[in-house]
């Protein structure tokens, strides 16, 4: 009996040491495993801090979505091309700026209303935008990785937004290409102004639908920014009414059309606006203005002017090479 009850505890033994060495053995299995998978992940991505939070976003995304113009804007003169984006939330298309780029790319409905179903049908690895709420952002960092990015509005900020962009997406050579080609337009522009047209005043003015009033753009928005690289300067009325920075465009009211004469103005048309525009054309107000009075009032589209990148910026510079030196010819 005794040697029976010896057998036993020693068999109870041998079991437990073999079990304590086996869940050992696996212990330091997994733990290895997940060392390998973190280390795995690490490898195929970069922390990016952005303003939601922080996101791991693979080294070389494949299948890249962007959320607005601008940010398609940027990514497509970076040279990528994303596999979908969101439709502008004015315009019923996309802008001039984009001129056969745009190709192949999916809608994915307007920027306010995205249709998650189809972003989530894409499969994207990598999402990206300029005005991505924190909702949105809870949302699509389940469907991939989701960066916001950082908007900047002063004057000449789009170009470290282009910058930001091209260190993030590993395109650091591309955006610096894309600005040289840039300010080389920009410095040839200039030089051919100064010659033909010499020192000019010229107004930005921007029109919406309905009854709202129109408002001119100060040296620091976006297309005013554009206009000083090359030269012009806004009419001397206007400089007076910006005392900051942080003014990008000021309202104008009907009895105050004065303050849009200058000697060219370019006037942006919000889609819609057609009609309350020549509703300011036909007063007498406006007919009194020099600009109005010398023909020199050109329309162009709010869809670039207004605020864009650098393929915005470039279409910008076509237009004023059309409107200044070809025209003016």
């Amino acid at each position: 009996m005794r040697n029976r009850l010896y057998l036993y505890i020693k068999l109870c033994l041998l079991i437990s040491i073999t079990l304590l060495l086996v869940t050992g053995c696996y212990s330091q299995v997994v733990q290895k495993t997940d060392v390998s998978k973190i280390q795995f992940a690490s490898s195929n991505c970069q922390l990016i801090q952005h303003q939601l939070g922080e996101t791991c976003i693979p080294l070389q995304a494949q299948r890249l979505i962007v959320t607005d113009e601008i940010a398609l804007d940027v990514v497509l003169a970076l040279g990528l091309k994303p596999i979908a984006a969101a439709e502008p939330n004015l315009a019923g298309s996309r802008g001039r700026q984009f001129a056969g780029k745009t190709e192949g790319i999916i809608s994915l409905g307007k920027e306010s209303q995205i249709n998650l179903e189809s972003m989530l049908q894409l499969h994207p690895d990598l999402i990206i935008g300029f005005f991505i709420n924190s909702q949105n952002y809870e949302i699509f960092g389940k469907i991939a990785p989701t960066v916001k990015l950082k908007i900047q509005y002063r004057q000449g900020a789009w170009k470290n937004s282009l910058q930001n962009v091209g260190e993030m997406l590993g395109r650091n050579q591309q955006a610096q290409d894309s600005l040289a080609q840039y300010q080389q337009r920009v410095k040839e522009l200039r030089k051919l102004i100064k010659q033909t047209r010499g020192k000019i005043e010229v107004s930005v003015s921007r029109f919406y639908a309905g009854g709202q009033n129109p408002q001119f753009e100060t040296i620091f928005s976006f297309s005013g920014g554009i206009l000083q690289e090359v030269g012009l300067s806004p009419p001397l009325h206007q400089f007076q009414l910006t005392t900051s920075p942080d003014i990008a465009d000021v309202k104008i009211s009907l009895e105050r059309m004065d303050l849009l004469d200058a000697d060219v103005s370019f006037v942006m048309l919000n889609p819609g606006s057609e009609k309350n525009f020549q509703q300011y054309q036909k007063n007498q107000l406006w007919q009194k203005l020099k600009v109005a009075k010398n023909n020199q009032v050109y329309t162009v589209d709010s869809g670039y002017w207004w605020f864009g990148n650098i393929l915005a910026a470039n279409a910008i510079l076509d237009d004023l090479y059309k409107y200044l030196l070809i025209i003016s010819e």
